[in-house]
């Protein structure tokens, strides 16, 4: 996974984000393992959601508008947003809604032992 180190992205507070398999970091953030770890889990949710969402997201754009190509790699992000709004508005707590986000349980899970993830593993976080 590359690793970009700059000031700007993430967002304060945040150590780390990883975004499109690209993991942007803070100048002076300390990457574990774990870390790292924890965000390929997040590399390879975002090629299982996009690969499994882009069919009928392809399909979409056929009988609706051609721009629907376009929202394929945003698919995974847009899941994880809405997930995310609809169980803060449910607990209205930050940290409680982004730990329950399906995709973030997954990844802590595994992130000791991420070749031991099984693909498509999120899907079974997701209650």
């Amino acid at each position: 996974m590359k690793i970009i180190r700059n000031k700007f992205i993430p967002f304060p507070g945040y150590k780390a984000i990883n975004l499109f398999g690209i993991l942007f970091a803070k100048p002076n953030a300390k990457l574990d393992e774990l870390t790292i770890n924890h965000e390929s889990i997040h590399s390879k949710q975002f090629k299982e959601v996009t690969a499994v969402l882009s069919v009928p997201t392809l399909a979409l754009s056929f009988s609706v508008s051609w721009w629907f190509i376009l929202l394929i790699p945003f698919t995974f992000y847009l899941w994880y947003v809405v997930e995310f709004l609809i169980r803060w508005a449910i607990t209205r707590n930050w940290d409680e809604a982004y730990r329950n986000i399906g995709f973030e349980k997954e990844a802590y899970v595994w992130q000791g032992l991420p070749d031991a993830r099984k693909k498509f593993g999120w899907i079974r976080y997701m209650k």
